[in-house]
């Protein structure tokens, strides 16, 4: 558990370096967003809400130790200038981790830069991302059963 924490931590770090060290040119957005309003209770489906649901949708109590792992891919949870490029919450677990970006153009330009090495899905403004180690395991259908419960989550959004 605490080396797939740890992977997980590291690999965030290193995704959000990469990712915001892009070409501006070739960035989906270039300016760095303003700070959201802070709300204890996000309104909406959220990346936590959604790992909940995705659990219930497949018919498990939990989709197995989710962390909160959103400072990974946030320059602002990391205490860092807000980018337009940081995700809004990472939930990490065992079998599959959830992004939750601001918009559907920023989530399709992770998938497409993760992608290239990783099994990334994109999901309206989620991404389902299966590349730390116990994450590997998740077999084909179970992705795509997550993938099609996500779809269900987002259109009841």
């Amino acid at each position: 558990m605490r080396t797939r924490t740890i992977t997980a931590a590291v690999t965030g770090a290193t995704l959000l370096l990469a990712l915001v060290a892009c070409d501006p040119a070739a960035e989906p957005t270039t300016e760095s967003k303003p700070s959201a309003p802070s709300s204890s209770q996000p309104a909406g489906l959220t990346a936590k809400k959604a790992a909940a649901g995705l659990a219930d949708a497949t018919g498990v109590k939990t989709l197995g130790d989710p962390q909160d792992n959103t400072a990974g891919c946030s320059q602002e949870a990391a205490g860092e200038k807000p980018h337009a490029n940081d995700c809004s919450q990472l939930i990490t677990t065992d079998t599959v981790s959830i992004y939750e970006f601001e918009t559907p153009k920023v989530a399709a330009h992770w998938v497409k830069q993760m992608g290239k090495q990783q099994d990334w899905r994109q999901v309206d403004r989620f991404a389902l991302a299966f590349g730390a180690r116990d994450q590997a395991l998740t077999s084909d259908e179970r992705r795509d059963e997550l993938t099609r419960a996500l779809e269900a989550l987002v259109a009841k959004e």
